[in-house]
């Protein structure tokens, strides 16, 4: 994380309730079954490895794991790992695909009605873990407008971090299934942005301002 961004995170303490973690960490992984990346009978992570992913302990990626052995989600096979159950999967999440310039205008109207919600609980339940996730991702914003480029991926890196710091887990699942649609809005708005009068500027200050208040518990 370069400085400019490290001046704006502080130490906070972990607010985030256990069961609370280990929710996220079970509706991140049913979001990833439902959506393919892990197929029928795909072995999972190591718990260290899903650990280190989630920022989380170990008892709480074995919590979660727990509930998707219990929902049929998935299987344990003694001294393998836990492995994709395919008739256990849930249904694919999803919604329309962007078909149309209106289409991206409604995808935002939906966000503007779940985002700024989302940011709201994350001033009041964010820790320093959800800040340096948060913070990483202003910094890849910060260093491609330095270079007069817009990161697409940071850009929702950042949005799907502070979603995530809510301590909600709809909030962060509801951003990953829109992920493709966001993306296109994002792709064309940045193109827009670019040029002799670029605003990339401005868009990394408007989210400076955003983190900045998450940080300082300005809900």
């Amino acid at each position: 994380m370069s400085s400019a961004v490290q001046d704006l995170v502080e130490s906070e303490p972990d607010t985030a309730r256990p069961s609370g973690l280990a929710d996220g960490v079970y509706h991140g992984l049913l979001t990833e079954i439902a959506g393919g990346t892990y197929a029928e009978n795909q072995k999972l992570p190591s718990e260290n490895e899903l650990a280190s992913r989630y920022k989380v302990s170990r008892p709480v990626v074995r919590a979660a794991l727990e509930r998707l052995r219990r929902e049929n989600v998935i299987v344990s096979r003694q001294g393998a790992g836990s492995f994709v159950r395919g008739q256990g999967r849930a249904p694919a999440l999803g919604y329309a695909p962007v078909e149309s310039i209106a289409d991206i205008q409604r995808c935002y109207e939906f966000r503007l009605t779940i985002e700024p919600e989302g940011a709201r609980y994350a001033a009041l339940r964010r820790n320093a873990a959800a800040l340096a996730r948060i913070g990483a991702a202003l910094d890849l914003m910060n260093t491609a407008t330095r270079q007069q480029q817009h990161r697409d991926d940071a850009d929702f890196a950042f949005h799907l971090a502070i979603a995530e710091a809510s301590n909600n887990h709809y909030y962060g699942a509801s951003l990953q299934a829109l992920q493709s649609h966001i993306a296109v809005g994002m792709k064309i708005h940045g193109l827009a942005l670019l040029g002799p009068n670029s605003g990339l500027q401005g868009v990394l200050d408007e989210h400076r301002a955003i983190f900045a208040a998450i940080r300082d518990g300005d809900a």
